[in-house]
């Protein structure tokens, strides 16, 4: 753990610590065997809300023996509730016809646990702190009078959003599923591709108030111990009150929390996941939200699409060059443009630089402050067509560039030289699969604008040295964030910038920690085997 991390985790543990040490009392005990006080008493801890459901059954031979169920509305299947709990309880289940007169609280409890529920989750709790969070996840308790165990029973609802295309990673062939906002359905997805016993899942619960589910998935018998032990423990290392997305568990994760690169991949594609998984990485699920984290992260890997493993090598290889063309159009193209224009005019062919001429001549403003200028209104047009309404978003933000870019010409504030200059850098952002690694381009390109307007091209060549430098520092959980580039892997090359023929990928990368399947997994079936190691998707 880096310095800067680590400071940073113990900030937040002490400012949690401070805002809740006058609110948050140890309700770490076991519960009351008196049915009526373990009932007031959850009352009391959750405010007499009315979501709060309390049922309470007495047996027909004993008045003496209460049972009650507590769960909360909106959480629970109510229609669950009442065709598992309510009828096994008083319809189906006589039990006080089938418990003998003199039967003891300890016989009571055994009977509805292993008999009177028809349930298949059913845990057995005597800390109070699990009950209560059982009760805010949706789950339903049973209360004997007189035990101080309890039963939960897994009867959460089941409203969701169903399952869609997704939205931000389109592609045309290929899986159309994506992530939903429920946990257990993006867990069945990644499960329903990986059909084997090795696929691990371990899960912990991360904030003070939100009490936020998290899973981490990984390959057993491919992903290193030390790696999956890094990710656990940067994870218990996380004390904030809440977690409402995965971008705070990948803000309080990462290593360089300071550079604008992201070193953290997200997704919202199931096969994506698995692709990852497959060669050694650990993928990192958050109740609540279909962004998917995966661990660790390279450079490269923002380059490449799902789809890339679905078409023809070669055309992926064309694709990819596309892609990373496109990257250095949106940092250094305007700085390029500026540097040219302000410094450097003996490299403009001699028609061409009578053109820019006559295109400046109205112009008011230096070609940095109209390359700013005309940078953050694209900007601007950009987050507004995302904000508006889905409806008329789009439109507006179509109509708006074209109106103000050719007002802005007609108005002598731009030339038209500028207008294309900012509308190519603009397209080219998004021709980038990684979306994340696109606003980093989009910061990165105004300090190298900067750097153009004070010292041209000498300017632009300095902050490029300065980027690489900064690139090559980066880690992603100890894998070096330009690998295979630097350090240089001769045989990861083959999946960076081009992509060879599946045929020829037999062995995972290196850089992403893999191990080699272990000998008891070797007698599985072999076309399985042969899919695992050489089909991957990133």
């Amino acid at each position: 753990m880096s310095l800067r991390r680590y400071f940073r985790l113990k900030k937040i543990r002490k400012s949690n610590e401070i805002g809740f040490s006058m609110d948050v009392q140890d309700e770490n005990h076991p519960l009351e065997k008196d049915l009526q006080q373990k009932l007031l008493q959850i009352q009391n801890e959750l405010g007499h809300s009315s979501d709060i459901i309390i049922r309470t059954f007495q047996s027909h031979r004993d008045s003496n023996a209460h049972v009650a169920v507590v769960y909360m509305e909106g959480l629970a299947d109510k229609e669950r509730i009442n065709d598992f709990i309510a009828q096994s309880l008083l319809v189906d289940v006589p039990f006080s016809a089938t418990l003998p007169l003199d039967t003891d609280t300890k016989s009571l409890f055994d009977f509805f646990k292993d008999r009177a529920l028809s349930v298949g989750d059913i845990r057995i709790h005597n800390n109070w702190n699990s009950m209560v969070n059982s009760i805010l996840s949706g789950d339903l308790i049973v209360l004997v009078d007189g035990f101080s165990n309890c039963i939960i029973a897994n009867l959460r609802s089941s409203k969701e959003r169903s399952i869609m295309p997704p939205e931000t990673e389109i592609n045309i062939r290929g899986p159309k599923d994506s992530f939903t906002e429920s946990i257990a359905t993006n867990i069945s997805l990644i499960r329903r591709h990986l059909k084997t016993p090795n696929l691990w899942l371990e899960s912990m619960n991360i904030g003070t108030v939100s009490n936020t589910e998290v899973a981490i998935m990984y390959l057993q018998n491919v992903a290193e111990e030390h790696l999956v032990e890094e990710v656990k423990g940067r994870l218990k290392d996380i004390h904030i009150d809440a977690i409402l997305e995965s971008g705070y568990i990948e803000d309080l994760v990462k290593d360089d929390i300071l550079s604008p690169f992201p070193t953290v991949y997200n997704t919202e594609r199931p096969d994506v996941v698995v692709g990852n998984l497959l060669e050694g990485r650990i993928a990192v699920l958050v109740d609540g939200t279909p962004n998917t984290l995966i661990l660790p992260t390279t450079f490269s890997q923002f380059f490449k699409a799902a789809e890339d493993y679905y078409q023809r090598f070669d055309f992926t290889t064309f694709m990819r060059a596309i892609r990373y063309l496109s990257f250095f159009i949106v940092i250094l193209v305007p700085s390029i443009y500026i540097a040219v224009t302000a410094y450097h005019h003996e490299m403009i062919p001699t028609l061409l630089a009578i053109n820019l001429l006559a295109q400046r001549e109205g112009v008011p403003f230096p070609v940095a402050i109209e390359a700013l200028l005309m940078e953050i209104a694209f900007e601007i047009m950009r987050e507004a067509g995302t904000r508006m309404p889905r409806a008329v978003g789009q439109a507006v933000s179509i109509v708006g560039a074209v109106v103000l870019g050719q007002a802005a010409v007609e108005a002598g504030i731009v030339t038209a030289m500028m207008v294309i200059i900012v509308s190519l850098t603009g397209i080219s952002s998004f021709a980038l699969p990684g979306y994340t690694l696109t606003n980093a381009a989009r910061l990165i390109r105004f300090p190298l604008m900067l750097a153009a307007s004070t010292l041209g091209f000498y300017g632009i060549i300095i902050a490029m040295i300065i980027l690489v430098a900064h690139l090559t520092s980066l880690k992603s959980f100890g894998t070096p964030y330009m690998s295979p580039f630097s350090p240089f892997d001769l045989k990861g090359q083959k999946d960076t910038i081009w992509r060879a023929p599946l045929k020829s990928e037999i062995t995972r990368p290196q850089t992403s920690h893999s191990q080699p399947i272990s000998e008891s997994h070797a007698n599985e079936d072999t076309s399985s085997s042969n899919n695992q190691r050489t089909h991957r998707k990133e």
